[in-house]
């Protein structure tokens, strides 16, 4: 009986064994939607947009200086104002300038009768050599000191006129007709222009017309034209979105950490005045558009199936007859391979011109898990042998 007893435990625990085994023992084969994440072929709108950011800025902006150096006596503009062009903007403390120009003229004095005094003498000596009681090099260096003299005056004269544009040059002027846009002075600072320009005042021509100033990668600067239509948003009118122009694409490459741009120039209508110098735009250009077409997702198309099953490596055709392709699953849920054309991309989607696909099939887009050296199937989690 004890026997008996001893074979029966044996037993259940044999066909315990045996279900649990049975249970958690992985399957030859893992279903295809346990193992690839599929989406859905469908219909609608593509749209090929180039994005980027840009700084508003005004046509033509003006920065204004001084070529002299001194102290401010009196500013006349301010942030904001609108200026004619020759308008006096600020002056510059001019007794320096009104003394040097009263020294120049002294000189000028000084040099015209020292020319007469040559002269004088010239004639002089004419009239002695003619009676030859001089020699003729008496009459050489008297023509010599004459024609001295004349220098000295034209050197004194050049002088003038220099101290004369100075003193004129501390009257300040704008250049232009426009709107003061920045100051960057006060009254009583001195402003030193001996080895640059400061600039004092930034006018902007005429903030009605505005400008983006865009930079573009090269991979996507091929698809724009000049006369292209340019949408914006900026962070003050979050809700509104404006348009502009392209105007130029700027030779001049601009080369960060061997990444290519271009600098894209992007003309703004501002006649209500809303937008202002140095905005922020987020700038996007429409290259090409489609309506209900034919879409897969752009992770579709970079699929490939892993080479370690007999079925992955059939559906694959020769690399040199490899086209656009994407992979769906077939009826008994092998990877089954279609050859498309694509066009327009939005980044996310893509358009499919041609091939066997129609809205509703189920591509692949990768695998939901990477399997183990020797497995051949089933969920890696979840998965165990027993053992006795």
């Amino acid at each position: 009986m004890a026997l008996s007893k001893t074979a029966l435990i044996t037993t259940g625990l044999v066909l315990t064994a045996g279900v649990i085994a049975f249970t958690y023992w992985p399957s030859d084969k893992t279903q295809p939607s346990e193992r690839y994440r599929t989406q859905t072929v469908d219909r609608g709108d593509i749209a090929q947009v180039v994005t980027a950011n840009g700084t508003l800025n005004p046509v033509v902006l003006v920065n204004v200086g001084t070529q002299v150096s001194g102290t401010a006596r009196k500013v006349f503009a301010d942030f904001n104002d609108r200026v004619s062009e020759r308008q006096v903007l600020a002056e510059l403390d001019p007794a320096l300038f009104q003394a040097q120009v009263k020294q120049s003229e002294a000189n000028v004095l000084g040099a015209q009768a020292a020319l007469e005094l040559a002269q004088i003498k010239i004639d002089r000596v004419s009239t002695l050599q003619r009676k030859n009681l001089v020699a003729k090099e008496e009459l050489d260096i008297a023509h010599q000191q004459v024609d001295a003299a004349v220098a000295q005056r034209k050197l004194a004269e050049a002088q003038l006129e220099r101290d004369q544009i100075n003193l004129r040059n501390s009257v300040i002027r704008s250049p232009i007709s426009g709107v003061v846009v920045a100051r960057s002075f006060d009254v009583g600072q001195t402003v030193a222009a001996n080895f640059q320009t400061p600039t004092l005042f930034q006018i902007a021509q005429d903030l009605r017309e505005m400008q983006i100033n865009t930079s573009i990668a090269e991979a996507d600067v091929g698809s724009l034209q000049p006369g292209m239509t340019a949408s914006f948003t900026v962070d003050a009118y979050s809700d509104q979105r404006f348009t502009g122009r392209i105007r130029q694409i700027r030779l001049n490459p601009t080369i960060q950490q061997n990444v290519v741009t271009y600098n894209v120039v992007v003309n703004v209508d501002n006649t209500d005045g809303r937008l202002l110098p140095g905005m922020t735009a987020y700038v996007s250009v429409t290259i090409s558009a489609r309506e209900n077409v034919l879409r897969v997702p752009n992770a579709a198309l970079s699929f490939q199936p892993r080479r370690d099953s007999d079925d992955e490596r059939s559906s694959r055709p020769p690399a040199k007859d490899r086209k656009t392709q994407v992979y769906r699953l077939n009826a008994q849920g092998k990877l089954e391979p279609v050859s498309v054309e694509t066009g327009v991309t939005d980044n996310t989607l893509t358009e499919i011109m041609s091939g066997d696909l129609k809205p509703g099939d189920k591509v692949v887009t990768r695998e939901k898990r990477k399997r183990n050296k020797g497995e051949s199937g089933g969920s890696s989690s979840g998965s165990a042998r027993f053992r006795m």
